[in-house]
């Protein structure tokens, strides 16, 4: 791509609160990358040489246990930070982040972020912000694994989904990017056949439509209801 320009990541949220000339120090410091869909952006335990803003599309984090299972850590979505393994004052990736779609993404070199933070303070208050948020999500996700049936797991992810990235439509609120049954097992530490049991259940009673690689949730309200534990379980 050509020279960078300021408007790319003015408004978002990592970088509010910077002036024109700290934008321009920051995006002339980037490289702009096109990732193809299910190509990894970085890669688990490799080392940490750049971190990442995605621009467009949308990346899953998934963490690859000792024993060889895959677990869906989060999905990014465009405007937010990943890879920022020196904030953590780690030098290797702690998880793998794959394209679910075509992206692009900005790096910078994982040398600049300690000179990013300290001199601009914004910037490092955003990025620890963003930071807190996550470890605050998989504290919250270690209680649901541990104390929370199966229906309200998936229900909640379902949720989280749609309020990341929902865009409504006329059945309802469509999770943006192609997400299988699959994936959501890996979110929520379920088998395949109990999610995909589960779903059916929902689409039987209108909460849910799903399709190749396509979720939409159709009454959240209810869903909400049920990840709450305030109605009957839909399946048994």
């Amino acid at each position: 791509m050509s020279r960078l320009d300021r408007s790319l990541i003015a408004d978002l949220p990592p970088f509010q609160g910077l002036n024109p000339r700290e934008l321009d120090d920051m995006i002339g410091q980037a490289r702009a990358l096109r990732i193809a869909k299910e190509q990894p952006v970085f890669e688990q335990e490799l080392e940490a040489h750049s971190f990442f803003l995605l621009l467009d599309g949308h990346v899953r984090v998934v963490k690859t246990t000792a024993d060889g299972d895959d677990v869906i850590v989060r999905y990014i979505s465009p405007g937010e930070l990943m890879g920022i393994a020196n904030a953590l004052g780690i030098t290797s990736y702690p998880a793998s982040a794959i394209a679910v779609t075509d992206c692009v993404v900005l790096a910078w070199p994982s040398s600049l972020w300690s000179k990013f933070a300290s001199s601009y303070p914004s910037f490092g208050a955003n990025a620890y912000k963003t930071i807190g948020s996550r470890l605050q999500d998989a504290h919250a996700r270690v209680i649901e694994m541990s104390t929370e049936q199966v229906d309200r797991r998936v229900a909640h992810a379902l949720l989280k989904l749609v309020k990341q990235t929902g865009r409504k439509t006329d059945e309802g609120f469509l999770i943006d990017f192609p997400l299988s049954r699959q994936d959501i097992a890996e979110m929520t530490g379920t088998r395949l056949h109990t999610v995909s049991r589960l779903l059916s259940a929902w689409e039987e009673e209108g909460l849910v439509r799903s399709g190749r690689q396509k979720v939409t949730v159709v009454e959240p309200h209810r869903l909400l209801l049920l990840a709450e534990g305030r109605v009957p379980k839909a399946a048994g």
